[in-house]
């Protein structure tokens, strides 16, 4: 790994080794998502607690601050809509040349795997490794699900983050499931957990990130269960210290709690 690669990598990796970033992306196939029409006021708040964005360029340009960013990951899949037949049917949205002049620390992409644009999606993903390993800029790869939420077993989520791995993604995304573990062991490059939807306790998004910390992932791509969270800055925080100060479940609820009156 050459000296740019290492130092966009320590950008996003802290040195404890984990990482907390923060997706605002989901408007690229949802449009206006709920707390998250204005992007730029939802997350100045929450900024001070995270490592990096994962964001768009249309909203990177738009609504994000370049004196007061954290580093950015970003977004450049895409062509596809929620209302459309297929969300696997992206393409690359996004240039090397933008990527370089938006000065990103890395980019994202995602596959879906086992899709009818299985092939597509994986290609997608190679072309922009091939691209980017040329200027020291790391690959994020997604593995997405679509519509098909089934699919979030680790005996899929095991195989889609190989697949990712093998083809040159630096680090892979992907949904926390029953025997987390058995995915990361099968993926030689690091694991960051998704947020998936909202779940419906403060505690129950605390316990799946502690249980998939514990079983190796190194840290969480994590934006619905906090932005659309009554008391976003709570959240954020208290699975901040989950993450980066090694805190229980019931100590990061407690400190929730304690951060929301």
């Amino acid at each position: 790994m050459d000296w740019g690669m290492k130092n966009r990598m320590s950008q996003l990796i802290q040195p404890d080794g984990r990482c907390f970033f923060l997706p605002i992306d989901h408007g690229y196939f949802q449009g206006p998502t709920s707390c998250l029409e204005k992007p730029g006021e939802t997350i100045k708040p929450l900024l001070p607690y995270c490592d990096a964005i994962f964001v768009t360029r249309g909203v990177l340009r738009s609504a994000v601050d370049p004196q007061n960013s954290k580093p950015i990951i970003l977004r450049v899949s895409g062509g596809a809509s929620v209302i459309g037949k297929d969300l696997a049917n992206e393409s690359i949205t996004t240039s090397i040349e933008e990527i370089i002049r938006l000065n990103a620390s890395a980019v994202g992409i995602s596959i879906f795997v086992g899709s009818d644009y299985e092939r597509e999606s994986l290609t997608n993903l190679s072309g922009l490794v091939n691209q980017c390993e040329d200027y020291g800029i790391p690959v994020m790869a997604v593995t997405a699900v679509g519509k098909e939420l089934e699919k979030r077993d680790a005996r899929y989520l095991g195989l889609s983050c190989r697949i990712a791995a093998e083809l040159g993604a630096r680090v892979v995304k992907t949904y926390w499931c029953q025997d987390f573990d058995r995915v990361v062991c099968g993926c030689p490059v690091p694991v960051v957990m998704a947020g998936g939807p909202k779940c419906e306790t403060e505690l129950e998004v605390m316990e799946f990130v502690y249980d998939g910390i514990q079983r190796g992932a190194i840290g969480v791509n994590l934006g619905r269960n906090i932005w659309q969270n009554p008391h976003p800055v709570a959240m954020i925080r208290a699975l901040r210290a989950v993450i980066h100060e090694n805190y229980t479940p019931k100590d990061a609820y407690d400190l929730f709690n304690s951060l929301k009156k």
